[in-house]
């Protein structure tokens, strides 16, 4: 897609609509950065840090 001519336009025939949590399966690394062991660290890091926050402001007493 990257050498596709930039000046076509596309239709609406040519969007793919994905329900759910479809579009995370198929392009994970759009979300996460990365498919490896690094990814999944990245992961657990951010739910650490979500749920900290959550605590913090006192919306939560337990994590």
């Amino acid at each position: 897609m990257a050498n596709a001519d930039k000046t076509k336009g596309y239709s609406a025939s040519e969007i793919q609509v994905l329900e759910g949590l479809q579009h995370v399966r198929m392009r994970p690394s759009m979300y996460i950065g990365s498919t490896s062991s690094r990814g999944l660290h990245q992961l657990f890091e951010e739910i650490v840090a979500n749920s900290i926050d959550e605590a913090m402001v006192g919306r939560c007493d337990r994590i």
